[in-house]
């Protein structure tokens, strides 16, 4: 049995004052999620706050970022050991709005979950198809292709050290959402990708819904079979519903 894993992912967002508030909110709420890993992926400038407030509860915090360089003349970026400086365990990889505004390709996203992984990080791999992808029928193709890519650099095996997210890119922000079965076919399509290079691996990793989970829809999503929780954007930022979504989950 997959433990389904609900992180949020505050994007640009927050402030020092917000965010202690937000984690109050979400601390107090924590002793009714039954079963569900918790994870908080916030700025980076945030994460002193965000470590020392989450530290010692049940809920784990990581980067939306990180570079693939250890450190050097990279003016602006993150390092895997500045994450870990601040006891992060997760960092997001190859979320749509770094592969679509910021032009990663699926090589350096492949990268960056390899050095994640090497440094004792668990990445949570970002892919999903456009809008035009979705309605020319490729779907299936985009996202192997973007599994593919981390499989040929790392090897099948080092999925299972990770969780992959799938987001519809046209379901982000958009208050857009596949249906519960949509979500399905694709998160099943994902697995089997990957069961026809190991099995084993398939049923062990863990595959998120990423697009416009909520309070409202996410119980019907993560009653899915291979729907094994999900990266929450805009509904993170608000403790009861953040809440609502991690107890939907278990």
């Amino acid at each position: 049995m997959r433990k389904p894993i609900i992180a949020g992912n505050w994007k640009m967002n927050g402030s020092r004052s917000s965010i202690k508030d937000l984690l109050d909110g979400i601390k107090a709420g924590m002793g009714d999620v039954k079963s569900a890993e918790v994870a908080i992926c916030a700025p980076a400038i945030y994460l002193a706050d965000v470590s020392a407030q989450l530290t010692g509860s049940k809920v784990a915090w990581g980067g939306q970022n990180l570079s693939t360089e250890a450190s050097g003349a990279f003016t602006g970026e993150i390092s895997a050991d500045m994450l870990l400086d601040f006891k992060s365990e997760y960092v997001i990889v190859g979320h749509s709005e770094r592969r679509t505004l910021y032009g990663e390709t699926d090589e350096l996203v492949a990268e960056k979950f390899e050095v994640a992984r090497k440094a004792g990080l668990k990445p949570i791999l970002c892919i999903g198809e456009s809008l035009e992808e979705r309605e020319s029928g490729v779907t299936n193709e985009v996202c192997g292709r973007q599994i593919n890519a981390v499989i040929e650099r790392s090897g099948v095996k080092a999925l299972a050290e990770g969780v992959i997210a799938y987001e519809p890119i046209w379901a982000i922000g958009t208050g857009k959402t596949a249906t519960p079965e949509m979500a399905q076919e694709t998160h099943a399509a994902i697995r089997q990708f990957i069961a026809e290079k190991d099995a084993a691996v398939a049923e062990k990793v863990r595959i998120q819904y990423g697009g416009s989970m909520n309070a409202a829809n996410a119980a019907d999503l993560l009653a899915m079979e291979d729907i094994d929780g999900g990266l929450i954007g805009g509904a993170s930022l608000k403790a009861e519903d953040f809440l609502a979504i991690c107890k939907a989950a278990g």
